[in-house]
């Protein structure tokens, strides 16, 4: 309860520092800084997502590619988390943090990287605790998310218009998102990753063996 208090004050409390300097055009106290934080956190994916879209929908979808990186960073990810110290929140991160956490949420435009796991694993190794590294990384989701849908929805509402379902998506989609998030800093409150490591190498195995049996 303590960690989903947390990212709510957190979320309310950089809301408002945005808007704050977007006002001022300053950046003076610890909350604006994490504001910033976020937005230089979503520079690199949203270059590299311009940039490499097409290779993204097409050469990075091949299955054996996928089933690779599942495994691979699930690895990761359990290495990190059970190696890395957990001595600093974020009250003590920097701009080095955020641009390396930003860079790390490029490799989700390889299918089999989640977005999550792979700035969760940057935050780890910059030696965030667990609680801190899962809020950095729920709260980056937030611009990229909506950054996706500036782009995407217009295509969607040419193709099809502002229907009933298409709406009624959309909510869905924001609903089941914020049910993860909060079923996740829950979990992270408590456990280690391992066992989000352990699902991955299975998955990858799984997809590995599907391949073979396909011939």
């Amino acid at each position: 309860a303590a960690i989903l208090w947390y990212f709510r004050r957190e979320w309310a409390a950089l809301s408002v520092a945005t808007l704050r300097v977007l006002r001022t055009r300053r950046i003076e106290s610890d909350e604006e800084r994490r504001a910033a934080f976020i937005v230089v956190a979503s520079i690199p994916a949203g270059v590299a997502g311009v940039l490499l879209e097409s290779y993204a929908e097409s050469a990075f979808r091949h299955p054996a590619i996928m089933a690779s990186t599942l495994m691979g960073m699930g690895v990761v990810l359990w290495a990190v988390d059970r190696w890395a110290r957990r001595d600093r929140g974020l009250a003590a991160m920097g701009w080095g943090d955020a641009v390396i956490i930003g860079c790390a949420q490029v490799l989700a435009l390889v299918p089999g990287v989640s977005r999550s796991g792979a700035t969760m694993t940057a935050g780890r190794a910059l030696r965030l605790d667990r609680g801190s590294a899962a809020v950095f990384s729920f709260m980056m989701s937030m611009p990229i998310t909506a950054a996706a849908a500036v782009f995407k929805a217009p295509d969607a509402w040419r193709a099809e218009g502002v229907t009933l379902p298409l709406v009624v998506g959309i909510v869905a989609a924001a609903l089941s998102s914020w049910l993860a998030i909060t079923v996740l800093l829950r979990y992270v409150a408590r456990h280690s990753f391992g066992i989000f490591a352990v699902y991955r190498i299975l998955l990858g195995a799984v997809v590995f063996a599907l391949l073979v049996a396909r011939g």
